[in-house]
C-alpha cells in the first residue's frame, strides 16, 4: 500500500512539529504530536508509539501503513500524512499478562454496557455490582464482578439477579490480555482509525 510517507526521515521532521500543530483540525493553540498505534504481523496491538518513530519505521520498511491520521507534515517538496496505525511486517512473540482485577478493567471487559439493562454509559457514571452479593458469600472475581448503571444497581441492591428481577446479558469471565491494552485509551478516548483494532470490530 502506497502512502506517500517514504522520504528522507530527517526532511520530513524538520518542520514537522510547527505543521503537526497547523494543520490539526481540532487545534486550539495546543500542539498536537501525534500518537501511532503499532500492531503485531498478526493485526494484535503491541504498542503506542510517537509519529516521529512510527514515519522512521515506515521508511526503513519495518512497518506497514494501515491507516493515515488527519495531520499533514510538510517538507520543502512535499505534504504527507502522519500514520495513524501500522503493522510490523514481521511476527513479533511477547508475553501476554494476565489483567488485573480493577474497575476500569471490568468496565473495559463490558464495554462500558449496564450488565442487567444494556445502557452505555461514561466511566464515571457507571459503578460495578457483584452477581452474588458479597453479604451472600459472593467473591470479588472477574467472574462475580459486572458493569452496572446506578438505576440497575439500586434496584438489584443486597439481592440476586433472579431474586430482583434481572438478567445478565452475558456470564462475566475472565478478559483476554487485550482488555488491559484497551484500558489504556479509555480516559482520552482513542482516534476512531484505531477502535477497529483495539475492539476486534474489523471484518473478515
Amino acid at each position: 500500500m502506497r502512502c506517500g510517507l517514504c522520504i528522507p526521515f530527517r526532511v520530513a521532521v524538520y518542520s514537522a512539529k510547527i505543521l503537526a500543530t497547523r494543520h490539526s483540525p481540532d487545534n486550539k493553540g495546543v500542539q498536537v504530536f501525534e500518537r501511532v498505534l503499532v500492531l503485531n504481523a498478526s493485526f494484535e496491538p503491541l504498542n503506542v508509539i510517537n509519529w516521529r518513530r512510527a514515519v522512521k519505521l515506515v521508511v526503513l520498511k519495518k512497518v506497514e501503513v494501515l491507516q493515515e491520521s488527519e495531520r499533514v507534515v510538510r517538507s520543502a517538496r512535499m505534504a504527507v500524512r502522519v500514520p495513524a496505525v501500522v503493522r510490523i511486517v514481521r511476527f513479533v512473540h511477547f508475553h501476554r499478562w494476565d489483567v488485573k482485577l480493577s474497575r476500569e478493567n471490568i468496565y473495559a471487559r463490558d464495554k462500558y454496557r449496564c450488565q442487567y439493562c444494556g445502557e452505555e454509559l461514561r466511566s464515571k457514571e457507571l459503578t460495578c455490582d457483584h452477581v452474588v452479593p458479597r453479604s451472600k458469600g459472593g467473591a470479588t472475581e472477574w467472574v462475580n464482578v459486572v458493569t452496572c448503571c446506578p438505576g440497575c444497581n439500586r434496584k438489584k441492591g443486597g439481592k440476586t439477579p433472579e431474586e430482583a428481577g434481572l438478567s445478565l446479558l452475558k456470564n462475566p469471565a475472565r478478559p483476554s490480555w487485550l482488555v488491559g491494552f484497551q484500558t489504556r485509551f479509555t480516559a482520552t478516548d482513542p482516534p476512531a482509525a484505531w477502535r477497529e483494532y483495539l475492539y476486534g470490530l474489523r471484518g473478515g
